[in-house]
């Protein structure tokens, strides 16, 4: 069981509303804040229609998913989060920006209030460290689409109490997912290793290793993967990609997380992965077909 009673996120786009509907499913108060109605409206939404979905599926009551939605509070003011046992930062990888809103809730939140982050690649001391309440402070890194996907990586710090971090893991089990412990490294657990093979199938493209659909194949069919490196690449986003792999660069200092020529010229061309139309597949075609690289 956990004490949280009430949770805050930050941020309304992909990851933030997902962490907002899964928490307010199982029964959390939730509030969600974001910088203009527009994202809000956004978001919700995208709740309503991936809780549409479940409901279609079976998956969850008509009633249970109007409960969801009243659970809901929509936000753009970072005030109105003084209330909550729990803040879950879901906004874009800027170190500062970041940083300055956690500094604003500290001066807000009770002394009880865990904070938290959905980062993927920075350190979760880099921001802990921006605040007066280090011991109090942890990762909860969840995975798109949060309400499909199992898994959370529950990170604590050098700083973390040990009492945080046993009540952040109850809050993510509560979540009715598999939580898991790691180290404040970057990139945790998932994306220390995930990275590396992600660049490693890009620099497969640039030798000429294989065609891109045969190395996707090659993965799926002879590792038991869902999809293929470079479609997943172009699911995750080839610029998202690109920053992760640029933090975590900078992080280790190792060739393996240098981001390849290659992604870079991609990602300059606007050539993002799906979300853009175009990646190592072109999305204006059904079936998608390999995009020209130039190679």
């Amino acid at each position: 069981m956990t004490d949280i009673k009430r949770v805050g996120v930050l941020g309304c786009g992909l990851m933030g509303s997902g962490i907002a509907q899964v928490a307010a499913s199982v029964g959390y108060d939730t509030i969600v804040r974001d910088v203009s109605r527009d994202v809000l409206d956004r978001g919700r939404t995208g709740i309503e229609k991936s809780l549409a979905k479940f409901v279609e599926k079976g998956k969850l009551s008509a009633a249970d998913r109007d409960a969801t939605l009243e659970r809901l509070t929509f936000t753009t003011t970072v005030a109105d989060l003084k209330p909550v046992d729990i803040v879950i930062e879901a906004i874009t990888e800027d170190l500062a920006l970041k940083n300055a809103l956690f500094k604003e809730l500290d001066g807000l939140c009770g002394q009880g209030t865990i904070f938290a982050s959905n980062t993927s690649s920075l350190t979760i001391a880099e921001m802990a460290g921006a605040t007066k309440r280090a011991d109090r402070f942890v990762g909860l890194h969840f995975f798109n689409p949060v309400p499909l996907m199992a898994l959370v990586e529950v990170v604590r710090t050098v700083t973390t109490s040990e009492e945080t971090f046993k009540r952040a893991f109850a809050f993510a089990a509560s979540l009715r997912k598999e939580a898991i412990a790691a180290k404040d490294n970057s990139g945790f657990i998932v994306n220390l290793l995930l990275v590396p093979y992600l660049l490693d199938a890009i620099r497969a493209v640039e030798r000429g290793v294989g065609s891109v659909p045969d190395i996707d194949k090659a993965m799926q069919l002879g590792c038991g993967y869902p999809m293929g490196p470079l479609t997943l690449l172009d699911f995750v986003g080839l610029d998202t990609t690109h920053h992760i792999a640029e933090i975590m660069f900078k992080e280790y200092r190792e060739a393996r997380y240098a981001p390849p020529p290659l992604l870079k010229r991609m990602v300059l061309a606007g050539m993002h992965g799906k979300k853009s139309g175009k990646g190592f597949y072109d999305y204006s075609s059904n079936p998608p077909i390999v995009s020209n690289l130039g190679l």
